[in-house]
């Protein structure tokens, strides 16, 4: 760590917390919080050589002719970055500090070697992720609605235009098409043939977003469907297109629900409870679900247990975010149900991402009056980063189906 004795005396006492950090070569480091502008431009130096040196191992060359290469545009992107790490790098991205021709392959790149493991890890960052998750419920009952406010209600318009028609807003299942619209309804038919949903069932929908599931549901199969939400704008969305069908939409946490279900779905939200909370999630769940009943959990998974998600993506697109990992699904069903499937589908999210960017980028002008330029480039950022991310293979996509222990018969899973 580069300490405080080791400045100069102005600095000595007063030195800026962000540059304490864990850093090979410490006159580097001292000379760029005393603000010597020699020393400054060394600190420079050193940032963009360390970067290009761990980017390199990615293919990935600075101011390269590859499409997955950056261009650096403000040469304080170097130390910034290095400081700052995956926010900064968000951040940076952000502001237009650096561009990237095929972002997603950019990210696929670095998830491949797992750069971030090399990366200097800041204070704020290792707090963010080690710390802070046990010190607070960051899923609690109060800040349930946070996400449905920060991003859920981002605009009805915005959602629209970039998912298709069904407004499913999760991985769509590309097994016998590349058409986006076909992929999301393959994808709802599939949940209700793995539920075995049939006329005059109830089933509940545990993040019911803007509706899709329950309305295919109720349309197709004759079931009758509560859907829950913590988005206004979702649930009034919900509300108008299902109201011809037995379908009712609650504002509402799912820890607030009460009932009995001959089937219950949870699809894309489980990503929003907390490994804090899983135990009464799944108890919530197993209360609510009829002996004979069965569970659906479609959920993105990490590949490693971890306790909070990278700090941009809990900054900018969902706070209070975290991906489960197998081990942590396992511990919050023991006692509560029996795993009767486990399918991965990770990499037909990567395409599902594509299709919504593509409409997004194709949709752009028709609602940017609406946000801000930096928004564009954040979404960007985000559906990009993540297709990268997806097809890499540093995240999963799960579709798990369960059974409460007094089920006898055996369960055949739908592909």
């Amino acid at each position: 760590m580069v300490k405080a004795d080791t400045f100069c005396k102005e600095c000595k006492n007063n030195f800026p917390e962000r540059y304490v950090i864990a850093f090979p070569d410490s006159k580097a480091g001292d000379a760029a919080a005393c603000g010597d502008e020699k020393m400054k431009k060394q600190f420079r130096g050193f940032a963009k050589k360390y970067l290009e040196s761990l980017l390199n191992r990615a293919d990935i060359t600075i101011n390269g002719a590859n499409r997955w290469d950056i261009r650096v545009m403000n040469p304080e992107f170097y130390e910034t970055v290095l400081i700052g790490g995956s926010l900064a790098l968000g951040e940076t991205y952000m502001k237009g500090w650096w561009e990237c021709e095929q972002l997603d392959e950019f990210f696929h790149r670095l998830c491949q070697l797992d750069l971030s493991r090399n990366v200097i890890k800041n204070i704020p960052e290792f707090y963010m992720k080690y710390i802070k998750p046990f010190v607070l419920n960051r899923q609690s009952r109060k800040r349930a609605f946070k996400v449905g406010e920060h991003h859920y209600n981002a605009g009805n318009d915005l959602f629209e235009h970039m998912l298709d028609s069904s407004m499913a807003y999760s991985c769509g299942y590309f097994k016998n098409t590349d058409i986006l619209e076909e992929a999301q309804q393959e994808k709802l038919e599939l949940i209700c043939r793995k539920l075995h949903l049939k006329a005059g069932m109830r089933m509940l929908d545990i993040g019911c977003g803007w509706g899709s599931l329950a309305l295919y549901a109720a349309k197709h199969y004759a079931v009758e469907v509560v859907g829950l939400t913590v988005s206004k704008e979702q649930a009034n969305f919900a509300q108008k297109r299902c109201k011809d069908y037995p379908v009712e939409i609650e504002l509402t946490d799912y820890r607030n629900h009460t009932g009995s279900y001959d089937a219950v779905a949870s699809v894309g939200m489980f990503e929003h409870v907390g490994f804090k909370n899983y135990n009464v999630f799944m108890e919530t769940v197993r209360n609510v679900l009829r002996d004979d009943g069965l569970f659906l959990l479609h959920t993105i998974g990490a590949n490693e247990t971890v306790f909070a998600c990278d700090p941009w993506f809990d900054k900018y697109i969902f706070p209070n975010g975290m991906l489960p990992s197998i081990k942590q699904i396992g511990a919050a069903i023991a006692d509560k149900f029996i795993m009767e499937d486990w399918q991965n589908m990770g990499p037909d999210y990567y395409k599902t991402l594509l299709c919504w960017y593509n409409n997004f980028k194709k949709s752009w002008k028709k609602i940017e009056s609406g946000y801000s330029r930096s928004f564009y480039r954040m979404w960007e950022y985000y559906l990009l980063s993540c297709a990268g991310a997806f097809r890499a293979r540093e995240m999963q996509l799960w579709q798990v189906v369960f059974s409460k222990f007094r089920r006898s018969e055996r369960y055949d899973a739908a592909r």
